[in-house]
């Protein structure tokens, strides 16, 4: 008589859904101080994100633009990504969602915003026409953009906040897009007028990675109260610049490439030194929070600002 094996003490392994192990692997995990004690966080923050994704969606088009020879949509869409990068690291701080993810995103968004996108736009509009000359200037802007966007996050929270070191990456990126926009309509064949766009193009792409300083409007109060005319000169500004955009934003973003090199000559002439850094300039890089840039915490960074009006990130 053959007696029956007792039961087996093994379960059928458990199937898991191929859904939830993809999430699981493709999940972002951060290590973030929350109550003074580092815990691991999972997932990403979803607003701030989607105005970065939205900045990155901008530089694209302008590359595709720029191949397809529409080059005053390009240039357009290099000032929308510059206005979406701006909101990002705003966001992030006013609904406290900053993360190091975050800040990593958005600097390769800005990359390809300000860095490439100008670069293409440029050589795929005019400086392809003077030979190599065209593709040595464009280089030496997109690297201008990259060493200055790194060089940004490892300076973050160590510099005068009052100031932008080199011309930020944005406002770079508006010069190129600024040119582009207001000449693009011009049958433009001077040889002349295509090796100054050369020059302007590589100029921008040196004053990114210089040390020159830009005032960075950091210490405007917004808050405060204004007299009534300055309301005015605002909406007067805004008048003045939907009637000619792209010349206005030229003059606008032209003049500001060129205060920096201008302010560090009169004050060598004058002989009047540096501004001194601000003796809690660290401390309120670390209670403040971009776009390439002044700099501030990482945190800060991580989602916004490198122009006039911005950082660096988010």
């Amino acid at each position: 008589m053959t007696s029956t094996p007792p039961p087996s003490d093994k379960r059928p392994p458990r199937h898991r859904d191929p859904f939830s192990e993809f999430k699981d692997e493709t999940e972002v995990i951060e290590d973030v101080v929350h109550d003074g004690k580092r815990v691991r966080r999972r997932g990403i923050y979803l607003l701030p994100n989607l105005f970065t994704t939205a900045a990155l969606f901008s530089g694209f088009f302008s590359v595709v633009a720029a191949l397809n020879g529409n080059f005053g949509s390009a240039a357009i869409a290099i000032f929308v990504s510059m206005v979406l990068d701006g909101f990002d690291g705003r966001v992030a701080r006013m609904t406290n969602t900053q993360s190091e993810f975050g800040e990593e995103y958005d600097s390769l968004a800005d990359m390809l915003s300000f860095g490439v996108a100008p670069a293409v736009v440029a050589f795929s509009w005019i400086l392809q026409d003077v030979g190599n000359l065209g593709w040595i200037a464009a280089f030496i802007y997109v690297a201008g953009a990259a060493l200055r966007l790194a060089r940004f996050n490892v300076q973050i929270g160590s510099t005068d906040k009052r100031w932008f070191i080199g011309l930020p990456s944005p406002s770079a990126a508006a010069v190129v897009a600024g040119c582009v926009w207001t000449f693009h309509s011009f049958a433009a064949t001077a040889l002349g007028f295509k090796v100054l766009m050369a020059i302007i193009v590589a100029a921008v792409g040196i004053l990114m990675v210089s040390n020159i300083r830009y005032y960075s409007f950091k210490e405007v109060d917004f808050k405060s109260p204004v007299p009534f005319v300055a309301l005015l000169a605002i909406v007067l500004g805004f008048v003045v610049i939907s009637l000619e955009p792209a010349v206005m934003l030229l003059l606008l973003f032209g003049g500001y490439a060129l205060s920096g090199p201008l302010m560090s000559l009169w004050r060598r002439y004058k002989g009047i030194p540096a501004p001194a850094p601000m003796a809690d300039d660290n401390q309120e890089a670390s209670e403040d929070t971009g776009n390439e840039e002044p700099q501030t915490t990482s945190a800060d960074s991580a989602h916004g600002y490198d122009s006039p009006s911005e950082d660096e990130r988010h």
